[in-house]
């Protein structure tokens, strides 16, 4: 059975869209908790917002192409970003490995609006093209300003470990 280039682009953005709602579970749960790090969450809000803005443009390409998000797909990204939450919330170091583990995270989205561009491009869906381009924008900020404030959120995480009884993980 061979699987078409439009196969292909309706099964990623099925996955991009599971992304996001991972995504926005992680941010959610990661701005929650950040209570001594004021830039990084105001960042991370911030981002949340350009997050449930993109589920909407990921929600007007696949309702344009025809199809639905999958409930399966989406249902897993939420259980998954729901075990980093929880996984994170233990560590010691929770604010510096959440920074990293962002900037990880936004890097990956990188790369599926990449593919995403240059599939839709391949069939000729020049609206889903110019949406993931849209999108990649906001991802690429994302990551640079993470990659940028990674030095200053991890200073602020050992400086306030040294302090006695200070609470330096969030």
């Amino acid at each position: 059975m061979t699987t078409t280039a439009e196969d292909n682009l309706n099964d990623w953005l099925r996955d991009a869209h599971a992304m996001e709602q991972q995504a926005e579970k992680m941010l959610s749960a990661q701005a929650e908790r950040l209570e001594h790090y004021p830039d990084l969450r105001a960042r991370i809000v911030q981002h949340i917002d350009e997050t449930r803005w993109q589920q909407g443009m990921l929600d007007q390409c696949l309702t344009r192409r025809g199809i639905s998000n999958s409930v399966i797909k989406d249902m897993g990204g939420k259980l998954m970003a729901l075990g980093q939450a929880v996984g994170g919330m233990t560590a010691s170091d929770e604010v510096v490995k959440g920074a990293m583990a962002g900037y990880v995270f936004e890097n990956i989205e990188v790369a599926t609006y990449t593919t995403l561009i240059a599939a839709a491009q391949a069939v000729g869906d020049s609206a889903t093209q110019a949406a993931c381009e849209q999108i990649i924008v906001q991802e690429k900020a994302m990551a640079a300003w993470l990659l940028e404030h990674l030095p200053q959120v991890t200073q602020a995480f050992l400086a306030r470990a040294e302090q006695p009884g200070v609470t330096a993980k969030v």
